[in-house]
């Protein structure tokens, strides 16, 4: 038997109505942010990802799925979304249309990693990216927009961090700041610590080696760095979330996992779903689009893993809608009575009505049962007398009341019942 690369999950019709849910969720909220849906390839050339989320960062270092395509080119399946939505914004010329530009993708992305709960090496990532502006407004809307969605969703209880990590101009002197107190402890930190230090020092707050940790907790804070554009700018993002009344807490721990980000950077993080405790997270990123030859236009966003939203909602029992069920099914006796069963099913589907009726033979006590487990509101059986008289009794299963309807009136009778 062949099974299920390791990694990855199966969505199944039981559980798809979950994926729906937010999925929906997250269009309205674009939607209501007059944020625009684009669709990138789920594969981009590799150099893409290594000049646009880092060299330095574990993605590209341990955690790509790269390959040599047929034509001998280095292909990459997007290990995230920004650094394509980026390269989308360049090669299609759209710092020519009206800013700023605000888009947002639904969308597969790969990470070869230890699979865990809510994280997997298939995962969906839900974004928004707004390109154009470097207005702090910016990144308050972009997080109000993050907060309104999981409000949305029904999950409460998750906490924001924020944080600013500078520009290029005042990380030189943090970054100088950190390398005078790491150089002394190099010794004793890990193998990937010890490449990050001359390539990206920043990188280091970040590491997850409990012996790091342990070390970096002393660290310099890059809040004690800012120059004064950065930390003004930051300073009014934290009056517009006081503003909206969006609750936060400052960390200035948080570095975030990429090399793009600039400036502000957050996080919303719940102790529901284990040691992955970020649901949604992301920043400012003023300086991708010139990285990857688009000029200087400044940019903010973030992504939400769906994987993890729904693990959460799990583990906090957010009520979900109830799945969806038939409106009505129709049962035939034979041959004749199915094949009309068949003809008014597809007639209220036309219109719009959830319709079901039989489709494997089976007796009128099995259609009833089928029709129960299927959560049908009506049922209504089709027999040699319902054909002769052209109307039917339809059972409502929730009390068991019948009511005879002239088979052209059923879908007015489910409509006036829904």
């Amino acid at each position: 038997m062949i099974t299920i690369p390791k990694g990855t999950k199966d969505v199944l019709p039981a559980d798809s109505y979950k994926w729906q849910f937010v999925e929906n969720a997250a269009r309205e909220v674009a939607a209501a942010f007059n944020i625009r849906e684009i669709r990138t390839p789920v594969f981009e050339h590799t150099e893409l990802f290594q000049r646009g989320v880092g060299e330095t960062t574990d993605v590209v270092t341990k955690e790509m799925y790269t390959f040599e395509d047929k034509g001998g080119r280095s292909i990459t399946l997007k290990p995230e979304g920004t650094a394509g939505a980026a390269r989308m914004f360049i090669e299609n010329g759209l710092a020519n249309a009206p800013l700023p530009l605000k888009a947002f993708y639904i969308t597969p992305c790969y990470r070869y990693e230890r699979p865990q709960a809510g994280r997997l090496r298939e995962f969906h990532q839900f974004g928004i990216e707004v390109f154009g502006t470097s207005a702090p407004e910016a990144d308050a809307e972009v997080i109000f927009a993050a907060s309104s969605f999981l409000k949305k969703l029904g999950i409460n209880g998750t906490r924001l961090e924020i944080n600013s990590i500078g520009c290029k101009s005042c990380r030189a002197e943090y970054n100088k700041a950190l390398k005078d107190y790491f150089r002394p402890h190099l010794s004793e930190m890990c193998s990937t610590c010890n490449e990050r230090f001359d390539k990206n020092p920043l990188r280091m707050i970040d590491c997850k080696e409990e012996k790091c940790k342990a070390i970096t907790a002393g660290a310099p804070k890059i809040l004690d760095y800012l120059c004064p554009d950065c930390r003004a700018h930051f300073e009014r993002v934290k009056s517009l979330l006081d503003g909206l009344g969006v609750e936060y807490a400052v960390n200035p721990d948080i570095v975030r996992g990429l090399d793009y980000y600039t400036r502000t950077v957050f996080e919303f993080v719940s102790t529901s779903i284990g040691a992955q405790g970020t649901v949604c997270g992301g920043g400012r990123y003023d300086g991708l689009i010139a990285e990857l030859g688009g000029g200087n236009v400044p940019a903010i966003g973030f992504a939400a893993g769906l994987e993890r939203l729904l693990l959460l909602m799990d583990n906090t029992s957010v009520p979900f809608p109830e799945p969806p069920v038939p409106e009505i099914y129709l049962a035939g006796m034979d041959d004749e009575t199915r094949a009309r069963a068949f003809e008014i099913a597809n007639s209220l589907r036309s219109r719009g009505i959830a319709a079901e009726c039989d489709l494997m033979s089976r007796s009128v006590k099995a259609q009833f049962k089928y029709a129960d487990k299927l959560g049908a509101k009506y049922v209504a059986v089709i027999g040699g007398s319902e054909l002769e008289s052209g109307s039917v009794n339809i059972k409502k299963m929730s009390d068991g009341t019948v009511k005879a309807v002239a088979f052209g009136d059923i879908y007015e009778f489910l409509e006036e019942n829904n």
